[in-house]
């Protein structure tokens, strides 16, 4: 799934302390040079943007960007968001299914972002799907976003990882949300929030989270 908006300003979990103002710092700057790079990237294509531009647009030196993105596919593969889905689907009763507790996430997580965030994402998936040269690292992402969900899975099922119902939950889940990203590259007005939602319902509907090994 940029850095959060300044209400999401706190460290992962309930309770912790606030941020403080230094790491504050760090993280509007991350998340202004990785927005500037995608806007940069879809107006004028990836290869023809240098990270020289990137810096101007962001208003930092070049050294600044490569502290933060030590490689130009950094600037797309980096998802900031994916923790506060962590954080957001952790914080689901505990006696809420697992897709109905995904499906809380996933709305949580997407309506807590900006329209800069927002729009930043949805160039960043599009540009992961569509540029050659970050082929590879689509494929890094995919296969850690698959990992994530099936931990989770398994951590609110109290199953292993490798348990035949966890497997077909988390690979239903990995399959909905890649047609969704996919289609969003494709189409940007798409409404991905409700279409999410919708396709999740289906899997809920379907109890796919009341499967048991045979």
């Amino acid at each position: 799934m940029g850095v959060a908006k300044q209400h999401r300003s706190r460290t992962l979990g309930d309770g912790g302390p606030v941020i403080g103002l230094r790491e504050r710092k760090k993280a509007k700057t991350r998340a202004a040079i990785q927005q500037e790079a995608l806007r940069l990237f879809r107006e004028q294509g990836y290869e023809a943007t240098t990270m020289e531009q990137i810096a101007e647009a962001a208003e930092v030196s070049q050294s600044t960007v490569f502290r933060y993105f030590p490689t130009k596919e950094e600037l797309v593969a980096s998802d900031e968001q994916e923790a506060f889905f962590i954080e957001a689907w952790r914080s689901q009763p505990t006696d809420l299914p697992v897709l109905r507790a995904l499906r809380q996430a996933v709305r949580e997580t997407l309506e807590g972002l900006s329209p800069e965030e927002f729009s930043a994402q949805r160039d960043r998936d599009a540009l992961m799907v569509t540029v050659p040269e970050l082929w590879a690292a689509s494929l890094g992402n995919v296969t850690q976003t698959l990992r994530m969900i099936t931990s989770l899975v398994s951590e609110r099922m109290e199953r292993p990882e490798d348990d035949t119902a966890v497997r077909a939950i988390s690979g239903a889940i990995f399959g909905v949300i890649l047609d969704t990203m996919l289609r969003w590259a494709q189409e940007p007005d798409h409404d991905i929030i409700e279409d999410l939602d919708r396709m999740l319902a289906h899997l809920d509907n379907g109890r796919f989270d009341r499967l048991t090994p045979e």
